[in-house]
């Protein structure tokens, strides 16, 4: 390696050094309150999100010590949502028989396993059937779990829809017996027997700026477009529609990702939330995956019905929490608001159980916009354009003189 390129290499490790970690490459601070312990928690609140990136990868808790030195405190990033954990329970299915009412399933289950959940599958499509669900330990007394239980499949050239699972209270019983009410007989696939446990998340409301929704005839289709107040996650999304009647409608759950400005307004790019279906069955309660978004678009696919009226629509965030980590004496803040840099890479991240789990919230102090040094304006090297065109014609003499004792040489 020659001294230049050295020189140059300890230059550019010298400025990276000197410019990782600093606040002043950040838009806004707001300082931490109350840090006094090893580990602290903070819940990020709504109004960061319109000056953060949409993957939060420019979150950094920055602190300034005595010595006026820069310190980084790593931190763990924690979604508040909804888990959903689900054991498969063994059983086998010992009695198939039928009468007036209708065809019956007696599952054996030889644990004293909880159940409180079963997946049935059928080979045939287009069925609405009732169902009933009753419990034993001897098969001579039978007990009520779930009665009148509606499931439903529906399979046409535009869409595949299946309803067929059986939710109840948790019940431990050693024998179980399925009532298909049904004129026809029911060819019974399988059955999938689990036990699910729900681990609830902390969620806010989100309030909805505007809602407009816009019934295209021509194209058989509702687009129901919703704006919310503020730039924010959202992770849930129920819809409440006034019907007296049975209706399947397919929907598709979008976001405006980004927008441009042309001489007609702006034109909006839209991705994917989720797909789903709209129906009289289900509670029309969709979940996905946390999102920062400000505009959502809801299409709704009417086939050959009349437009559905909502009447309302409820979306929810989830809530994130930073679990930080405090090593040295010092005045912290929470900074962001910058698109060009990375998520942070925490040793942290690899030590999670090490993390305490009751730790004392953090409180923010006002946000305040974080000072930059202006940058110099270099002048050009020559702001008269006389000096260029001086320039030109000497460039031109000399090429031309080159030239012309190149031809006498000739």
């Amino acid at each position: 390696m020659t001294f230049k390129s050295k020189i140059f290499t300890y230059l550019f490790l010298l400025s990276f050094v000197f410019s990782f970690g600093q606040m002043e490459q950040y838009n806004y601070k707001r300082e931490l309150k109350g840090v006094k312990d090893l580990w602290h928690k903070l819940v990020l609140p709504n109004d960061i999100f319109e000056k953060i990136s949409t993957d939060l990868s420019d979150v950094r808790v920055f602190g300034i010590s005595e010595k006026n030195d820069t310190i980084e405190a790593p931190y763990l990033l924690n979604l508040k949502s909804e888990k959903r954990i689900k054991t498969n329970v063994n059983f086998k299915i010992i009695n198939t028989s039928h009468n007036q009412k209708g065809y019956y399933f007696t599952l054996e289950v030889p644990t004293q396993d909880v159940i409180n959940q079963l997946q049935l599958d059928f080979k045939q499509f287009n069925f609405d059937w009732i169902i009933s669900l009753e419990g034993s330990n001897n098969q001579n007394e039978w007990f009520t779990i779930v009665d009148d239980y509606r499931i439903l499949s529906i399979k046409n050239a535009e869409t595949f829809y299946e309803y067929n699972n059986i939710t109840f209270q948790n019940s431990s019983y050693r024998f179980l017996r399925i009532l298909v009410k049904s004129l026809e007989k029911p060819e019974l696939k399988s059955v999938k027997a689990s036990y699910t446990t729900i681990e609830k998340g902390e969620f806010y409301d989100c309030e909805i700026k505007s809602l407009v929704i816009e019934d295209k005839e021509q194209e058989k289709r509702s687009d129901i477009n919703i704006e919310l107040s503020k730039r924010i996650p959202v992770s849930y999304l129920k819809i409440d529609v006034d019907a007296s009647y049975d209706y399947y409608r397919p929907i598709m759950i979008k976001y405006v990702s980004d927008s441009v400005k042309t001489q007609n307004g702006y034109v909006y790019n839209y991705r994917t939330l989720t797909n789903g279906t709209l129906n009289s069955i289900e509670n029309n309660v969709f979940v996905f995956e946390n999102t920062v978004v400000k505009k959502l678009k809801i299409i709704v696919n009417n086939q050959d019905n009349e437009p559905l009226k909502v009447k309302n629509i409820t979306i929810k965030g989830t809530v994130y929490n930073l679990d930080i980590r405090f090593t040295e004496p010092a005045r912290y803040f929470l900074t962001y608001g910058n698109s060009n840099v990375y998520r942070p890479n925490y040793d942290v991240e690899r030590f999670v159980s090490k993390t305490l789990d009751t730790i004392s919230n953090l409180t923010l102090g006002e946000e305040q916009v974080i000072y930059k040094k202006p940058t110099p304006n270099n002048a050009p090297l020559f702001q008269n354009k006389i000096w260029l065109w001086i320039i030109i014609i000497l460039l031109v003499a000399v090429l031309g003189w080159f030239s012309i004792k190149m031809m006498k040489s000739k």
